[in-house]
C-alpha cells in the first residue's frame, strides 16, 4: 500500500476510500473514479466492496457473485493501491450501506473513511436507507457525472448536513455505466477499451451478458 498524506502521518490516521458497487462488470469508469479519489484525497488505498445482494436491484438479474468477484480481481490487480474487501459479500442480508459502515469502521478503526460515488448517486442519496446516518460515519468523495445537476436546497432538506460532508473530485467525466456495457455486450459488440483486457477476455470466455438460447 502507498503512503499517507503528511497531515495524517502526524495524527496517526490512515485515509481509506470505500467503493461499493455491483461491478457487473467493473469498467474503466470505476477505475477512473477510484484512482482520481486516491490521488486527490491522498488515500492510502481504495477498498472495492462488491455487494452480495444489491438492495436496489432485487427485481433485476444480477450476475453471480463468483463471476463479479473474478472480474473485479482482474480489473484491479495491476494497481497496488486497490484491493477487495469481502465484508459486504460475506455478511447476512440486508446489504445496505448504512449497515455496512459500522463494520468497516470497526475493521479500520485507525482510518478516516471516504465513500466514493458519482454525482448521480449523490443526487439520489435521499432514496438510500438512512442517508443521514451514512454521512455521520464517513465523508463522501464525489466525481461529477455528465448531465447531472445537484439541487442543493432539496438535497440539504432531505439530508441535513450533506453539503459539508462532500469532497468534490475534479477530472474528465465519463458517460459510461455497467448497464450500458451489458447492453452493448448483449448486442454482440466489442468491449475493448470499455473494460480492461483481462475483464473482456473473462466475459468472452464465460459468455456473460449474451442472449439466453432456448
Amino acid at each position: 500500500m502507498g503512503g499517507v498524506g503528511e497531515a495524517d502521518a502526524r495524527n496517526g490516521r490512515r485515509r481509506l476510500g470505500l467503493f461499493g458497487g455491483t461491478f457487473d462488470p467493473p469498467h474503466i469508469g470505476h477505475l477512473w473514479l477510484a484512482e482520481t479519489a486516491r490521488e486527490q484525497l491522498q488515500l492510502e488505498a481504495v477498498l472495492f466492496l462488491p455487494t452480495g445482494s444489491p438492495p436496489h436491484k432485487q427485481n433485476c438479474q444480477v450476475t453471480a457473485v463468483s463471476h463479479r468477484l473474478a472480474m473485479l480481481q482482474q480489473a484491479i490487480h495491476e494497481n497496488p493501491h486497490f484491493c477487495i474487501d469481502m465484508t459486504d459479500i460475506e455478511r447476512p442480508l440486508p446489504h445496505t450501506t448504512v449497515t455496512l459502515l459500522p463494520q468497516l469502521k470497526q475493521l479500520y478503526a485507525d482510518a478516516d473513511l471516504w465513500w466514493l460515488i458519482g454525482s448521480d448517486s449523490l443526487r439520489d442519496l435521499p432514496t438510500w436507507n438512512d442517508p443521514e446516518q451514512i454521512i455521520q460515519q464517513c465523508r463522501l468523495g464525489v466525481l461529477p457525472r455528465p448531465a447531472v445537476d445537484i439541487d442543493w436546497e432539496t438535497l440539504e432538506t432531505a439530508v441535513p448536513g450533506i453539503k459539508t460532508a462532500v469532497d468534490w473530485l475534479d477530472g474528465p467525466q465519463l458517460h459510461i455505466s455497467s448497464t450500458i456495457i451489458r447492453r452493448w455486450a448483449y448486442n454482440g459488440h466489442s468491449l475493448r477499451y470499455l473494460v480492461g483486457t483481462a475483464v473482456a477476455d473473462y466475459i468472452q470466455t464465460h459468455q456473460l451478458y449474451k442472449p439466453v438460447n432456448g
